[in-house]
């Protein structure tokens, strides 16, 4: 079933290449089974699942509703009702736009929200945010920008201990990053911990 849902995925991504593909898809599927080796009470099924739907249904690449993508895989499963709503509830659990200071309620949840930040921060994420940002003309100082808003709040938002423990490490060198672009552009503030302030 998993590597159906790898197959699913990738043509469902085909052709996108702005952060949101099946690179990044596969990254939050193995952050994720990584985080649930910490976490034995979790229903790895579950969290594997959800890490590899977890964009099937975005709304910055699709016009679906509720979870019609992400649905149609999982209807061709043999999962029962019950784990098919599990699945899509963790799903639904991800993104910082819509779950911004709200904890998932679930530990799956919990497993593949870290797991989708984890890859929004560190190298990757300063990868991500300028391939999206070239890709949908945004200029570099709105990139930069982006890690203020959004990219620098995340290692607080962390649930789980071993996601916490990987942000600490990402989140400096995104740091290092700021400091080191501020010296070479003027771009971004000049104490990129500002950023982080709660």
């Amino acid at each position: 079933m998993i590597d159906q849902a790898i197959q699913y995925i990738s043509a469902l991504f085909a052709g996108n290449a702005g952060g949101h593909d099946t690179a990044h898809t596969l990254r939050v599927y193995k952050n994720a089974m990584a985080i649930a080796d910490t976490e034995p009470g979790c229903d790895r099924e579950v969290v594997a699942l959800a890490a590899l739907l977890h964009d099937a249904d975005d709304h910055k690449l699709f016009q679906t509703e509720h979870n019609e993508n992400a649905r149609r895989f999982l209807s061709a499963q043999n999962l029962s009702a019950e784990r098919m709503e599990a699945v899509v509830e963790a799903v639904n659990a991800v993104s910082f736009s819509q779950n911004r200071g709200r904890r998932p309620a679930t530990l799956e949840g919990r497993i593949v929200q870290d797991a989708d930040r984890l890859d929004a921060i560190g190298a990757i994420g300063i990868a991500r945010t300028f391939a999206y940002g070239g890709e949908h003309g945004r200029a570099l100082s709105d990139s930069v920008q982006h890690f203020y808003d959004k990219l620098l709040l995340l290692k607080d938002e962390m649930n789980t201990e071993s996601a916490k423990a990987i942000a600490e490490k990402r989140h400096s060198l995104m740091l290092a990053f700021l400091s080191a672009l501020k010296e070479e552009t003027g771009l971004g503030r000049p104490d990129p911990n500002a950023g982080n302030e709660r």
